[in-house]
């Protein structure tokens, strides 16, 4: 296990396995995460249901591919399309639970890098459709020590450099 969260989550490891198969050989995979860089530096959002920064991404609809997934969640959550996104690999997750389900449960989900420049920063705001779930954005560096970030996505973020 790499890492048991407050809530009791865990982050149990990362799988190497291509994209185009992961679906097919784990289940359930559940949903898609993207560790976001602007420059040196990260980018996360505010939750506003789970009090916490946290990186970008969310639950694969019906028929999604992960890659349909992540590219769907970063257009609705930081307004971005037509970057690369790179695979990165498959986390494999045990879950507590929450409001997804009253079960303790195994999940896997499809983990994603995006590089930003700074100034695509400007157009972040003005794009962002998801402001409902995800209140704001900022970079890693102008986020209070004393906020809460979740803590297997500051796990995530050294997967991505």
């Amino acid at each position: 296990m790499i890492l048991k969260d407050s809530r009791g989550n865990e982050f149990v490891e990362m799988i190497d396995v291509e994209e185009n198969v992961a679906m097919a050989e784990y289940a359930p995979v559940t949903h898609c995460l993207a560790v976001v860089m602007v420059g040196s530096d990260y980018l996360l959002g505010w939750n506003k249901w789970r009090k916490d920064w946290e990186i970008f991404g969310g639950c694969i609809e019906t028929g999604e591919s992960m890659r349909e997934c992540i590219t769907r969640e970063c257009l609705e959550e930081i307004g971005v399309s037509n970057v690369k996104i790179e695979y990165i690999g498959l986390m494999h997750f045990n879950m507590v639970p929450n409001y997804f389900s009253n079960e303790y449960r195994k999940e896997y989900g499809g983990l994603y890098g995006i590089r930003l420049q700074p100034e695509d920063m400007e157009n972040i705001e003005e794009y962002r459709m998801d402001r409902e779930e995800i209140e704001k954005v900022a970079l890693l560096k102008d986020i209070g020590a004393e906020e809460k970030m979740a803590e297997i996505d500051r796990e995530l973020l050294h997967y991505f450099r």
